[in-house]
């Protein structure tokens, strides 16, 4: 028996929950993977896997082991890594996970010289709305807008600071007005990210004035584009980050409602698990990132 294809295996039975699952990752045929894993439960003398018809779970000592050998393999790819570091050639799958509207305006136009200067290297991009935990779903990096993480085991690194701002069309102003004061959004129909912090509290602020307003959205939704949309549609006035209606504004197709006022502002960040040696396919893609932000200036154009 091949004990680390042996290992990898069962490594990967417990994380896909499914033996055709691993086979397919491993690239080997569901009865050798059978054999394989009968093969390490007899030389450990312990069923590490209950199997049903319907699927397969863990006994005690399968979670055991999975704990440990997780870890066992994690440091060994990060060896690996070290080693493909020294030659600046990174291989296998950089996992990484953002929302949609990041994925669409940040990730995705940086792919192709990315994937071009490294070849040997592919994608799996993870668009989500909703922050996966890192550890758990082999997240390889996240793109976040939260100050801070739960788990100590995971770093965070800023990339840029970005207002909120309010938007319409021009056909919705023309036609509903201008809202001068905060307190006058109360009479607009107002589009909101369900996902933001306290999404129907506005907190503004205009040097030391300060007012807070509490706002009946007209539409509610979990991905930042249908926001968006919604009120290139006319339907109504935006509250989103600047760095997704930056374009829109800048064409002309938005205009900026209250642009005096201030709203808190967001902290977009690297998130990624603490390691002695950072995996060089996730230091060269933040090193690729932060390259193309500083060379738009789009902290500036997103903080004016």
């Amino acid at each position: 028996m091949d004990r680390f294809a042996a290992v990898s295996l069962f490594v990967q039975v417990a994380e896909t929950g499914s033996l055709t699952k691993a086979s397919e990752a491993l690239d080997i045929s569901t009865s050798a993977a059978s054999r394989q894993l009968i093969a390490l439960e007899e030389h450990l003398g312990v069923r590490l896997v209950q199997r049903t018809t319907r699927q397969l779970s863990l006994t005690d000592a399968g979670l055991e082991f999975y704990r440990r050998t997780r870890s066992l393999l994690s440091d060994l790819r990060e060896a690996e890594e070290a080693v493909t570091d020294s030659t600046a050639r990174p291989t296998g799958v950089l996992r990484i996970t953002a929302s949609l509207s990041f994925c669409l305006l940040h990730i995705e136009p940086l792919l192709p010289e990315f994937t071009r200067r490294y070849p040997e290297l592919s994608v799996d991009i993870v668009a989500a709305n909703r922050y996966y935990d890192i550890i758990d779903n082999n997240i390889d990096l996240a793109i976040r807008t939260r100050q801070f993480e739960a788990d100590s085991n995971i770093t965070i690194r800023r990339l840029a600071a970005t207002r909120r701002v309010l938007a319409a069309a021009p056909a919705y102003l023309e036609q509903h007005g201008w809202p001068q004061t905060p307190g006058d959004l109360a009479q607009h129909s107002m589009l909101v990210y369900t996902h933001a912090v306290d999404p129907h509290r506005l907190a503004f602020r205009q040097g030391d004035e300060k007012q807070e307003v509490v706002v009946k959205p007209l539409l509610e939704a979990s991905d930042g584009q249908i926001v968006v949309q919604a009120a290139l549609s006319g339907l109504g006035i935006l509250v989103q980050p600047k760095y997704i209606v930056h374009a829109h504004l800048a064409a002309g197709r938005l205009v900026p409602v209250l642009d005096d006022w201030d709203l808190p502002r967001l902290t977009i960040n690297f998130a990624f698990q603490s390691r002695r040696h950072l995996p060089a396919k996730v230091r060269l893609f933040m090193d690729a990132m932060t390259e193309r932000f500083e060379r738009h200036g789009y902290e500036r154009l997103w903080t004016s």
